[in-house]
């Protein structure tokens, strides 16, 4: 019988001081978190749940035996791990509040833009917008992944997306690659990207792994179901939100096995990838529950089919609002990075999140008098 721990941040608030200092930084984050179920499944279910505070989760954990104990450990100190900036290319990338990644699709069948930015006058302006927006990282992606999308080869996907580095390159942006295949990465980089965001967590192609650690480059691991063409296929869950979290961490200790270290991967729970309206709305909501994998968290929700499910079946392009929503919900569980379409909004959004937050964490009235 298989028994994994989890450790659930249930109530956030607004700064330790509201709390009297008991309270757990999440993931080096603007995020607080005052209490937390320690949860315990075997083969599936759960067997056990105790809610508490910091003091009170760490006595459970003391409790808890053998490599279920270690385990237990390791998470807890986890969500509390502070993560270091991303070094990419001549630009740094502070974790320490939200950033926005602008996506750049230079796709003829992107599902959000219908191929719009596709053309090189087109992408170049769009990208320069959106640096110009705020967007800390652009993610350049040149495969269409929405479910039925028509089969990119490598050669096609490759002359897709390097023009498109390069021009973001010569503007100084931070690039991301969005691609799954090992060629185009080794291509992009050597175009002047620098980092990979690959949708099926280096299962496509089994020499990304190679490829990403030869290059020292940051890594973004993302969950789907589906390890073929078809990311989708194979979504079929008892919980999705401890088997995401199970998989995650199962990708990233495969990783660091392979070369890849520990500082350089950002995992994303793949919001929208083989999962239902309920299955993505349960994983939103467990957001701050993957900072105990130790790693940065990378949300992208942002025009999602799910949107279109929760407001009337509204197109792509017209889910701006509940983009933002969905992003809001990120950046209070903690999320460092926000994968949007929306540069301009989002930043605006993020700033004035940002400027609650910090008037939050600098009101001490809330302290008892001495």
């Amino acid at each position: 019988m298989s028994t994994a721990v989890y450790l659930h941040p249930l109530t956030l608030v607004s700064g330790p001081q509201a709390v009297a200092g008991e309270a757990v930084r999440l993931g080096g984050s603007m995020v607080y978190a005052r209490e937390f179920a320690l949860v315990i499944r075997a083969s599936g279910a759960v067997t056990e749940r105790l809610v508490g505070t910091p003091r009170e989760i760490e006595a459970a954990l003391a409790r808890l035996p053998g490599a279920l104990g270690e385990d237990a450990a390791a998470q807890w100190q986890n969500l509390a791990r502070v993560h270091p900036p991303l070094a990419l290319g001549g630009r740094t990338v502070r974790l320490d509040q939200p950033q926005v990644v602008g996506i750049l699709n230079v796709t003829p069948d992107s599902f959000s833009d219908g191929g719009q930015h596709a053309a090189p006058e087109a992408g170049r302006a769009h990208a320069a917008a959106m640096l110009e927006a705020g967007a800390a990282i652009i993610d350049i992606g040149a495969e269409s992944t929405r479910p039925g999308a028509a089969a990119t080869f490598e050669d096609e996907e490759t002359q897709r997306i390097v023009p498109a580095i390069e021009y973001c390159a010569a503007m100084g942006a931070a690039i991301s690659l969005d691609t799954r295949r090992a060629g185009v990465l080794a291509a992009g980089l050597a175009a002047g990207g620098h980092m990979a965001n690959d949708v099926s967590a280096l299962r496509y192609d089994p020499r990304m792994v190679e490829v990403v650690a030869e290059a020292a480059c940051p890594v973004v691991l993302m969950h789907a179901p589906g390890s073929g063409e078809d990311l989708h296929k194979g979504g079929d869950y008892k919980d999705v939100v401890s088997e995401v979290f199970d998989f995650l961490k199962a990708a990233k200790a495969r990783a660091i096995v392979n070369g890849i270290a520990e500082a350089r991967i950002v995992l994303d729970p793949g919001i929208g990838f083989g999962k239902s309206l309920g299955e993505n709305l349960q994983l939103i909501n467990a957001l701050p529950l993957f900072h105990a994998l130790g790693s940065p968290l990378m949300l992208g929700a942002s025009r999602k089919r799910m949107i279109g499910a929760l407001s009337g079946e509204e197109p792509a392009d017209r889910r701006l609002a509940g983009s933002l929503a969905l992003a809001l919900r990120g950046m209070e569980a903690g999320v460092h990075l926000l994968r949007v379409h929306d540069v301009a909004e989002t930043v605006q959004a993020r700033n004035v999140w940002r400027g609650l937050r910090d008037a939050a964490l600098t009101d001490f009235s809330t302290l008892p008098p001495e």
